[in-house]
């Protein structure tokens, strides 16, 4: 069980309806203490400013830690696709004793910049596997909205199902990549979808649809029970629940498990 806060090195700051939610670092830092404080909580995903707060608020200690490697594709941005790691490099992680990284891989077969990304990645994931140390690679297809230009992850299990496919081959070894995947709009077709690959998985969270908390839980479940797939690693649906309670959203996630 995995909290994720990686979200704001993006620009991407909003959570639920409020577009802004994530730009108080203070109360965003108050909601991870909360949530990395519950039973079962086993570690946060974060990109370096946000883990470097919690080191010093002293939150991490026994807790696995995961750096996030790609942040230059912002959020709404014209180069959204190119996507370059701005963060956290491999030697950086092994340096500091982190656990693992994480990298997305958001493919859009109208961009050429989703081509420079699917290469950066798959030099990530041979540095990582040079140094020993474990990447979640969390993929997509992607697509441009014509009327609005925003881009879209497309979760329908076909589109899944070519994603995972995709990452599970970057890189010149597969031995130390995890995969980061959604549940798809069919939550029936998930077994399917992860007969894709036999690599280790974990589910991601994003935005509860509709607001409806309950459905999404009944969702990770049913996906939890996969035989890849080893747990969550979810962040605004439990540090800004519907219901405000950070706890018991926590808590409520870490018993799927």
């Amino acid at each position: 069980m995995i909290i994720a806060a990686d979200h704001p090195a993006r620009g991407a700051l909003g959570a639920g309806e409020r577009a802004f939610a994530m730009a108080d670092r203070g109360d965003l830092l108050g909601r991870l203490c909360l949530a990395l404080s519950r039973p079962g909580v086993d570690g946060v995903l974060a990109s370096a400013d946000v883990l470097d707060d919690l080191l010093l608020l002293g939150a991490l200690d026994g807790k696995i830690v995961i750096g996030s490697m790609n942040r230059g594709g912002l959020a709404g941005a014209s180069f959204e696709m190119d996507d370059r790691f701005t963060g956290y490099r491999a030697e950086d992680l092994d340096r500091l004793g982190f656990d693992a990284g994480k990298l997305l891989l958001r493919i859009d077969h109208e961009d050429a910049g989703s081509l420079r990304t699917m290469e950066a990645a798959a030099r990530a994931v041979d540095a990582m596997a040079r140094h020993r140390l474990p990447v979640f690679v969390e993929p997509f297809l992607s697509r441009r909205e014509p009327a609005t230009g925003l881009l879209r992850n497309d979760l329908s299990p076909e589109a899944v199902v070519r994603s995972i496919a995709i990452a599970s081959g970057l890189g010149g070894t597969s031995a130390y990549t995890w995969l980061k995947v959604p549940v798809t709009d069919d939550p029936d077709a998930m077994a399917r979808v992860m007969e894709t690959s036999t690599l280790p998985a974990v589910l991601l969270g994003g935005d509860i649809k509709d607001g409806d908390q309950d459905a999404t839980y009944e969702k990770w479940r049913r996906a939890l029970q996969l035989p890849t797939v080893q747990g969550l690693v979810v962040g605004r649906s439990l540090l800004y629940p519907v219901d405000g309670d950070v706890a018991g959203a926590v808590d409520t996630a870490v018993g799927l498990l």
